[in-house]
């Protein structure tokens, strides 16, 4: 149900901003109210909590939001509210950013290895998934797992690519374990 609100949702606002042709500016300010929502959970709390009456709620979004975001994004946050669905509003900013991006041909591409690349090593990585996926640009992100021994994680949207020593050894020990008990 989560998924179907934040769709449904999402998909509208993301219409409505290039119906006004408003996509850039509605994306980093759709970027700059997670940040602040991300920094206060306080007002969350404040929102979701349901002995604070709907108009109050209503006021206080105008009072935070009115004449610092535009227009559309003040009305959508109330629209949110006014159909209670305030708790989606994260995964409703989310689907908006990700279909942004996916709309821009941007890709978003998380890099785990046993040990930190260097800055040669992240440029070769990202320079070979550009030449293998659709993508024009792609937002990299890297982690450290020591547990991969060697190889690496890679995934984009739900595809992964897993070239771990980690995983082959796990997928050998399957494969024995078969044979054993076989």
């Amino acid at each position: 149900m989560a998924k179907l609100v934040s769709k449904t949702y999402g998909e509208a606002l993301f219409e409505l901003a290039h119906e006004e042709d408003k996509a850039s500016e509605m994306l980093e300010e759709i970027q700059s109210v997670r940040e602040i929502l991300d920094s206060n959970p306080e007002f969350k709390q404040l929102m979701l909590h349901p002995g604070v009456a709907k108009q109050d709620k209503l006021k206080v979004v105008d009072d935070v939001f009115k004449g610092r975001t535009s227009d559309e994004i003040t009305g959508f946050i109330r629209i949110i509210v006014e159909k209670e669905r305030f708790k989606e509003i994260d995964a409703i900013f989310d689907y908006f950013i990700e279909k942004e991006k996916e709309f821009r041909g941007i890709g978003v591409a998380y890099v785990v290895t046993p040990k930190a690349l260097d800055l040669e090593g992240k440029s070769k990585v990202r320079d070979k998934l550009l030449e293998t996926t659709d993508y024009n640009t792609l937002e990299m992100h890297y982690d450290v797992d020591p547990s991969l021994i060697g190889g690496m994680v890679i995934r984009i949207g739900d595809r992964v690519v897993d070239s771990s020593i980690k995983s082959r050894l796990n997928d050998l020990t399957k494969e024995l374990l078969e044979l054993q008990l076989g």
